[in-house]
């Protein structure tokens, strides 16, 4: 598959069926045209400007009184990135290095930011033959941009830093070397344009949102499951009550139950108890909530990845550089602090209905084990499950409500959307495994109530889950069993159509 970058609007989905296909990129001559064209109206500007312009006869950050000679700017550009590369910390895992290549590219692509074409097309050929730089996650304060870590995604551009290429971290000076390629001599503003923008956050939050929205299609499947396997009662899915209360993803909720169980044994039959407990019986209104939430910020996000986010921004038709603020990641840092609050809450949801299955209520076995107390069952998993979604509370302080001044006063608030972004990723990744923890539960429960069966759609998954995972007779070693409930989860073939 071959996808060409342009000027018009990228979904999520698309960038998704990019990355899913392992498609290869190319730019389109519309593209093209208006990268040489910015470029070239920047290098006729250099020649006949009568004041300083920010980042591209100036110094950077405090230094934006600092006019720098003519002979000097190629230099100027190069010591930026080579400062401004202090990352530390964990390394980006290397799909969201890979989706920021991308976006880096995107960006630059709309001809308002003054690159040579060659630029362009490197961070391209690196995408294209997964040459993924090594970025670091710590170090970005997310409002000039992301300018540590798309230091280090820029350093190979220049021959330095590391690369992962075939499974090996490499300096990419050797991998430039066997490719056959030089190293880019960095032009006026290329620098500044390289390291403003917001890829290392939007690229957090696209990889966020897409597993987001696998999570909640799971919740519903692995909830449903629990009901089931709980004896739980289907009133309050009917659309009837939600019709009083329309939110969007309330509504979707309760129709994805209606259809999930539809054809279960277990959901019809008679009922001694009258309602169930919240984490069963306000399933739609939590998990719609979540919904909601992921649309609101997919929206934001989708903005943000079809924008020009560095600065300063160049309008050659307009014969304006015009020095702002598009780099600041407050539009996005907040939409990715809520986005971990409401996964949290998913994850909050599931571990309640865990503790409800193993507790030895509506005929199910204490810790869903024929023989407790010689045998301690699924007493634990309940454990793990209670500490990550405890240690999700944590990490769900809003990162963008701080604010820490920078460069001397002159960058004097910023976004810390670099941290609400890699947070994120840790919450989500605790979701998933919460969300197993449930699936594990729920399948071993469901098993109590042979020989009555669930819905055909849940009766496939659970025998497809039986392939990975088995039953639980007596004690056995919980945590690969877990591992590959989690595994599981990244089966997209039983939420495609829901």
């Amino acid at each position: 598959m071959i996808h060409t970058i342009s000027n018009a609007r990228l979904s999520l989905e698309q960038l998704k069926e990019i990355i899913d296909s392992h498609a290869r990129l190319v730019l389109s001559e519309e593209s093209v045209a208006a990268i040489v064209k910015c470029r070239r109206y920047l290098d006729s500007k250099m020649e006949d400007l009568d004041r300083p312009v920010y980042g591209i006869t100036t110094g950077f950050g405090s230094l934006y009184n600092v006019t720098i000679p003519s002979d000097e700017l190629s230099q100027l550009q190069y010591n930026l990135v080579v400062s401004h590369a202090c990352g530390t910390g964990e390394t980006v895992r290397p799909e969201i290095v890979k989706l920021m290549l991308f976006l880096k590219a995107q960006s630059l692509s709309y001809g308002h930011s003054g690159v040579q074409l060659i630029t362009v097309q490197r961070l391209i050929d690196m995408f294209n033959d997964d040459i993924l730089p090594v970025v670091y996650q710590q170090g970005s304060l997310g409002a000039s941009g992301d300018l540590a870590p798309l230091a280090h995604l820029s350093l190979p551009l220049i021959g330095l830093g590391e690369v992962l290429y075939r499974g090996r971290i490499r300096p990419a000076a050797e991998v430039w070397a066997e490719k056959g390629w030089d190293p880019i001599t960095l032009q006026s503003k290329e620098g500044l344009a390289l390291l403003n923008g917001t890829q290392f956050m939007s690229a957090h939050a696209v990889w966020s949102i897409l597993k987001s929205m696998r999570l909640s299609r799971w919740a519903d499947l692995i909830g449903a499951m629990s009901l089931d396997a709980y004896d739980g009662r289907i009133e309050p899915f009917l659309p009837l009550t939600h019709q009083l209360r329309p939110h969007v993803g309330q509504i979707l909720t309760g129709e994805r139950f209606m259809k999930v169980l539809e054809g279960s044994e277990l959901i019809t039959r008679p009922k001694e108890h009258v309602q169930d407990p919240y984490s069963f019986r306000c399933i739609p209104q939590v998990h719609g909530a979540v919904k909601d939430n992921i649309l609101y910020v997919k929206s934001v996000i989708e903005n943000e990845i079809n924008s020009a986010t560095d600065n300063p921004n160049i309008f050659p038709d307009e014969d304006m550089v015009i020095s702002a603020g598009n780099f600041h990641g407050e539009p996005i840092a907040i939409p990715m602090d809520a986005l971990c609050i409401a996964l949290s809450e998913l994850a909050n949801i599931s571990e309640c209905r865990t503790y409800r299955l193993i507790h030895g209520h509506r005929g199910l076995p204490k810790y869903l084990v024929a023989n407790p107390g010689l045998n301690n069952g699924f007493m634990i998993p309940q454990y793990t499950a209670a500490s990550i979604v405890s240690q999700n509370k944590g990490l769900c302080w809003p990162a963008s409500c701080d604010s820490i001044p920078s460069s001397q006063g002159q960058e004097d608030h910023v976004s810390m959307g670099s941290n609400a972004a890699t947070k994120l990723v840790r919450v989500i990744d605790n979701v998933e495994t919460v969300l197993a923890i449930e699936l594990f539960n729920a399948a071993q429960a469901l098993e109590f109530r042979r020989p009555a069966k669930s819905s055909p759609l849940l009766e496939r998954i659970f025998g497809d889950y039986r392939q990975s995972v088995p039953f639980i007779d007596n004690d056995t070693y919980m945590h690969p069993l877990i591992e590959k409930s989690v595994e599981f989860l990244r089966n997209e073939q039983y939420i495609k159509d829901l």
